[in-house]
């Protein structure tokens, strides 16, 4: 049985201190900066787990440390670990800062770490569901990246690494995958909203459709997954849609739909659509995008 402690009680380490299974670890040590209603939650389900603040921690019995902090804190809760620790395992659960940050502690002869899980996680209660299935990025220093590769397993994931220097881009991509594909969906819902609908019966219309489009991702390639305007090459439904956009849209929503349309005019020339087609819309977009207001 591995004792754990978890520095940050948030929606990430709350989820990680739900999911861990009971009959290899121990959340013996929940880290919080201040009661919140998350940390109730947490709590109640955990009864055994000391409640304390990083300056109380003191020396941690865990044999596993996870600092699930906003990254600006990470860095301080590590230096403020390094001097009591000793010989164990400590990971962050950062997407863009590598376990470089976490370098103190090695003279200690803590073994460092990042273990970062490709889920969205919006309440920790959704932590067992979101896990199972999903990808964690895990690097580090070869014991860490053992542990963690361990540990993704046991919360019936899926572990794989990239060297540390990627990071950061690995972290843009993910952003890019799930935060913009929000950001990308709330666009759609307002060009709908245009319609005369409302906020509410524009999301219940599109959803069923972006969910059909990850399903077709989860058989597909991306280029065979492209449907519509562009993966034709359809210029006459493209200057359709030009008109619409200028005459009820902002420039914000235009300039996203110009944007992506050059990338899906990318993969339609993967389809096999017509090179002239593809060029001939390719200039029309090109042509649109001059007249934006940068």
């Amino acid at each position: 049985m591995q004792k754990v402690a978890i520095i940050g009680v948030g929606r990430v380490g709350g989820a990680l201190a739900l999911s861990l299974p009971t009959d290899k670890y121990r959340v013996a040590e929940l880290v919080v900066r201040t009661q919140s209603p998350v940390v109730e939650r947490v709590a109640r389900k955990l009864p055994s787990a000391r409640i304390c603040k990083l300056v109380e921690l003191g020396e941690t019995s865990a044999d596993i440390v996870f600092i699930t902090t906003q990254d600006s804190e990470i860095k301080s809760a590590a230096a403020v670990l390094s001097k009591t620790t000793k010989n164990i395992t400590v990971f962050h659960t950062s997407g863009a800062l590598s376990s470089s940050v976490l370098s103190p502690l090695t003279r200690s002869g803590d073994s460092i770490g990042s273990i970062h899980p490709l889920a969205s996680i919006s309440a920790p209660e959704l932590g067992p569901e979101r896990f199972r299935g999903a990808y964690f990025c895990v690097e580090g220093d070869p014991k860490a990246v053992e542990g963690g590769k361990i540990i993704a397993a046991d919360l019936g994931g899926n572990a794989f690494s990239i060297d540390s220097k990627f990071k950061t881009l690995y972290h843009a991509s993910a952003v890019t995958a799930c935060g913009h594909l929000v950001a990308l969906f709330d666009a759609a819902v307002e060009m709908m909203t245009k319609c005369g609908l409302s906020e509410t019966e524009s999301r219940d219309i599109l959803l069923p459709l972006v969910l059909s489009t990850v399903q077709n991702l989860g058989q597909q390639d991306t280029a065979t997954a492209l449907t519509g305007t562009f993966a034709r090459a359809d210029t006459e439904t493209f200057t359709r849609h030009l008109t619409a956009l200028n005459e009820i849209a902002d420039e914000d929503l235009l300039e996203i739909y110009l944007l992506l349309g050059e990338r899906s005019l990318e993969l339609a020339a993967k389809q096999g659509v017509s090179p002239e087609r593809i060029e001939t819309l390719r200039a029309k977009v090109a042509v649109a995008k001059s007249k934006l207001k940068w």
